[in-house]
C-alpha cells in the first residue's frame, strides 16, 4: 500500500473497511491457492496483502475503541 492508500484508510466508515478486508481476504485465498498451484509470479504479494488486512483492521478496532470510550 502506498502512503495515500494509508491515509485514505484513516478517513473511512468502519462499514467500508470492514467490505474491504473482506475482499482482501478473498484475494488473499485466491493468492495462496495459485501459489499452491505454480501460477503466481510475485510471491511478495502475498505478503502486501496480509499487510494491507492488518491496517485496516488496526483502524476498525480504534475506531471502535474510540467510540466506545465516548
Amino acid at each position: 500500500m502506498k502512503r495515500r492508500d494509508i491515509e485514505q484508510l484513516k478517513t473511512k466508515p468502519v462499514a467500508e473497511l470492514e467490505k474491504l478486508v473482506r475482499e482482501a481476504r478473498e484475494k488473499l485465498r485466491k493468492l495462496r491457492f495459485d501459489l499452491a498451484a505454480g501460477k503466481v509470479k510475485n510471491v511478495s504479494e502475498i505478503r502486501i496483502v496480509r499487510k494491507g488486512i492488518a491496517r485496516m483492521l488496526t483502524y476498525i478496532y480504534a475506531d471502535k475503541k474510540k467510540s466506545n470510550n465516548v
